[in-house]
């Protein structure tokens, strides 16, 4: 199965947050209703992070320009998920709910998820959200990109690609987003933005969301410089033989339990309730009377 990538291009994205709105509209997730509901903090980006109902956002960042007392650089960036193939969550996930599917995205199954929230804790770009209230693993789900599988099984661009008219989102087999990544960064640095980047080729292990950065990459507060996995991952890969172990002892216990047991047969009885008598269930014969009020005899 060919791999696939959402390629990303910060020179051409105009900030429009058409992507963010898609994405909430093909996944069915709500938004604020009261226009004073998020905190106006100086930015323009909306809402200030991703959230339990937001998996994709337009990050903001400006910079006044280096030489120049008049201009500022805008950059735009997108946060979501990555979908790394050296996946930390899926390593971390004790349920199963977070796999790679067959285009290497990453996804995940909501009736799995028992809402530990370790795939955040292990996650270098800190994406995984998760939904619900209450104190029970039960009530806490999680959510975050999944790549929309749903339409690319039906031969369609993911929700946030679709909807970009600049064309700063395109999809498409890894290596040829990859490919249109370095062509793009290599014509940035000949109009002179010599700090301009490809991100996720090799980070990771290689990402299935590639991004020409048209400026330094401290401009995009969504991308790590040097992303690397979390000490949970290597607990979670201690514990996880250790689980073995103690599971094969368990179940030599039992099997020791079960060959000592075989050939024993416990009594078998039943209580008349009118004689008050514990009849055995294969002779018939009387085990015992009880007398309620003088006890047993």
């Amino acid at each position: 199965m060919t791999e696939y990538a959402i390629y990303f291009d910060s020179s051409k994205c105009t900030g429009c947050r058409g992507c963010q709105v898609a994405c909430k509209t093909w996944n069915e997730l709500p938004s604020p209703i009261y226009s004073d509901e998020v905190e106006f903090k100086g930015t323009y980006q909306n809402p200030p992070d991703i959230n339990e109902n937001t998996r994709r956002i337009v990050t903001f960042r400006e910079k006044k320009r280096d030489g120049s007392r008049y201009f500022i650089d805008w950059a735009f960036g997108q946060r979501a998920c990555q979908h790394c193939t050296d996946a930390e969550c899926v390593k971390v996930c004790p349920s199963g709910c977070l796999q790679h599917d067959e285009t290497g995205f990453v996804t995940f199954d909501r009736d799995k998820c028992i809402g530990c929230q370790y795939c955040r804790s292990a996650c270098p770009y800190d994406v995984p959200r998760h939904t619900g209230i209450g104190i029970s693993g039960a009530d806490i789900k999680i959510n975050k990109c999944t790549g929309c599988p749903d339409r690319i099984a039906h031969d369609m661009e993911p929700a946030c690609v679709h909807t970009c008219q600049p064309g700063a989102l395109q999809f498409g087999p890894r290596d040829e987003m990859l490919e249109r990544a370095e062509k793009r960064v290599e014509w940035l640095k000949q109009k002179g933005f010599d700090k301009a980047r490809v991100y996720g080729k090799d980070e990771m292990g290689g990402l299935h969301c590639i991004a020409a950065l048209k400026y330094d990459i401290s401009m995009y507060p969504s991308y790590v410089e040097h992303p690397e996995g979390n000490v949970l991952t290597a607990v979670e890969n201690v514990a996880k033989p250790l689980a073995g172990v103690a599971a094969v002892g368990v179940a030599a216990g039992l099997g020791i339990s079960y060959l000592t047991g075989r050939g024993y047969k416990r009594d078998q009885m039943y209580y008349d309730e009118k004689t008050h008598d514990e009849v055995d269930v294969d002779t018939g014969e009387v085990v015992r009377h009880i007398d309620k009020e003088a006890g047993e005899r």
